[in-house]
């Protein structure tokens, strides 16, 4: 059997380069993928993302702005390897449903699993307004070819990081620790 991808564009379009992830996989929804590939936007209204999670992919890329302490623009790829400690588990829900994050813990504390997770994520210039910013614009394309590499199974040409590895400079974006 084949495997069975899904691409999953997160973000909200009203608070400007959180919309990234909706934007790339618009233009993925122009790319020559294989069939066994869903592609999905759960931008601001489309908080499916909970239950498509639990479709049994083999492999979950989701694309997002990621607030790095990165310069905009800036494009990475992380692989989020989600432990079960329970001190690690985040609060899952927030004002507007549940976060990407959050519905990939709540799956595994219930037994399921969205295979290997990816997230391609761009660094924010602004949260704010309508629209992305110039640089964030600038990397879409480069975002749309990284994940047509990952699906394809050739070289991103961005090395594949580890959440855990990625956790002190994700603090120090957010003014933490």
């Amino acid at each position: 059997m084949r495997p069975r991808v899904l691409l999953a564009g997160v973000g909200n379009v009203a608070l400007g380069d959180d919309g990234f992830g909706v934007e790339v996989v618009q233009r993925l929804e122009e790319a020559v993928l294989p069939s066994w590939v869903q592609i999905a936007d759960y931008g601001i209204g489309c908080g499916r993302v909970e239950a498509d999670l639990c479709g049994g992919y083999d492999t979950t890329i989701l694309i997002d702005g990621t607030p790095r302490g990165g310069r905009p623009g800036e494009v990475c790829v992380i692989e989020a390897e989600l432990d079960d400690h329970p001190s690690r588990i985040p609060t899952l829900l927030d004002p507007h449903g549940i976060r990407p994050e959050g519905a990939l813990r709540l799956l595994q504390v219930l037994g399921g699993d969205a295979g290997r997770v990816l997230v391609v994520g761009c660094e924010p210039l602004k949260t704010d307004g309508i629209g992305l910013s110039a640089p964030v614009r600038a990397a879409v394309p480069r975002a749309v070819r990284i994940v047509t590499d990952l699906v394809w199974g050739t070289d991103p040409s961005l090395p594949v990081r580890s959440i855990e590895a990625e956790a002190p400079r994700q603090l120090e974006a957010m003014g933490g620790e």
